[in-house]
């Protein structure tokens, strides 16, 4: 049978003659520079990296291994991370060893929850998460097996043996945090016979009589689970995982990096300004009324959150399956159907306005008003579901990279005053 060990280590020979081939023929060759602007603006646009998971276009969005996003909304989250590290979609045999191998491991260290427990009650969600995971540091095989030495061209095998371990225990680690956290009562033990997003589901705890609910955390895993490299919580994990730090360091601090406003907290601000809509017009509003609150909103100098992105230059895909998804399960509600209004409304006043690059919507302007309707209600939350989600194209990087032996990221920096002399 192929387990996704064995199809991985089946194609890393190759993988590694291809890249040698490549250095060899073209490796002088220039894919990039950079300007001032650049240097000074967070390197966008630079060329500097490479990342073989999935790729964004402008005009097309989110691509995992050369298949379209809005083409896999119909997978398991697991399908995805076996997409994710071979390049294929698991056969259905290899998709129930996938699963029963992420049930096997998926218990949380009890030590684990001591630690959380001694944290202030009123700790970040976020700041939980990644503190459990750092506790698990110990766990980790890379580490156990580089302290006892091993050949470079094996570093792969334990990586993924930690990106197997921490993804499987990622679900009941969030979860508890969740309960603990919100004072939801016990935590929720992982249940052998489900999926790993419906083991997810079941753990927050939250009442799902149709099913519904489920099927929107499978999805929401599918749409967040990768986009590029070069993002700050992926680079922060490759940058990390470089200096040759096991997966319970790096993931750790790519989801720091994923905490941080201007990346993983878009959602929850995207549904507070539609709350605040409702709120100002009692109910959900007309198009003309959200009209005039979106030109407040930009006259007072603030951004629609939601709105816009670095990259894309059409419609988020992920919005869209967000979209379609409630309009098929909660198109009666009230602040779904605000989003929906705000979506046909806000890009035609951006256009006039005149500012924005990209006036369409992002992934994040639709989904948290998904998780408002099933009663997950706790804002600062949403980032730990982002986070379960971006893990997996964290990890299976992470597992590339140490397969294809990537050397050390080590850019290099310039002063301020070398610029000046240098740019005359």
């Amino acid at each position: 049978m192929a387990t996704l060990q064995k199809k991985f280590g089946q194609m890393i020979p190759g993988l590694r003659e291809e890249l040698k081939a490549l250095g060899q023929q073209s490796g002088n060759k220039v894919i990039s520079e950079v300007t001032v602007a650049q240097a000074y603006g967070g390197m966008r646009g630079v060329k500097a990296m490479i990342c073989d998971t999935s790729v964004v276009y402008p005009d097309k969005g989110l691509v995992i291994r050369g298949i379209p996003v809005l083409e896999l909304t119909d997978r398991y989250p697991e399908e995805i991370f076996y997409l994710l590290l071979t390049g294929e979609l698991p056969d259905k045999a290899a998709l129930k060893a996938l699963q029963k191998d992420l049930a096997e491991r998926a218990t949380v260290p009890a030590y684990v929850w001591k630690v959380l427990e001694a944290m202030p009650k009123n700790s970040h969600p976020m700041a939980m998460l990644d503190t459990g995971i750092l506790v698990m540091q110990r766990e980790s095989e890379f580490k156990k097996s580089y302290d006892k030495g091993m050949k470079k061209t094996d570093y792969w095998k334990p990586a993924l043996e930690d990106a197997l371990n921490l993804m499987a225990k990622l679900p009941g680690l969030a979860a508890g945090v969740y309960r603990m956290r919100f004072n939801k009562g016990k935590r929720i033990s992982y249940k052998k016979d489900l999926d790993w997003g419906a083991n997810y589901a079941r753990m927050l705890g939250i009442k799902d009589p149709t099913g519904n609910f489920t099927k929107l955390i499978r999805l929401y895993l599918v749409l967040h689970s990768d986009h590029e490299g070069g993002n700050v919580s992926a680079n922060t994990c490759h940058t990390v995982g470089s200096a040759l730090s096991d997966a319970y360091y790096a993931v750790s601090a790519g989801l720091n990096g994923l905490a941080g406003p201007l990346h993983g907290l878009a959602n929850q601000e995207c549904l507070g300004w539609v709350l605040d809509t409702m709120k100002k017009f009692k109910g959900a509003p007309s198009h003309e009324q959200i009209d005039k609150y979106a030109w407040e909103t930009l006259n007072a100098g603030k951004v629609i959150p939601g709105y816009g992105h670095a990259v894309l230059r059409v419609t988020d895909p992920r919005y869209t399956a967000f979209l379609q998804f409630g309009k098929q399960y909660l198109s009666d509600d009230p602040v779904f159907q605000t989003v929906a209004r705000v979506y046909e409304v806000v890009p035609k006043v951006l256009e006039r306005h005149g500012k924005a690059k990209n006036p369409w919507p992002n992934v994040d302007a639709g989904s948290g008003s998904l998780l408002y309707h099933y009663g997950l209600t706790e804002f600062p939350y949403y980032t730990v579901l982002f986070s379960v989600s971006r893990a997996m194209g964290m990890l299976s990087q992470l597992v590339i990279n140490r397969a294809m032996g990537t050397a050390i990221t080590r850019p290099k920096s310039v002063s301020t005053p070398w610029i000046k002399e240098n740019v005359k």
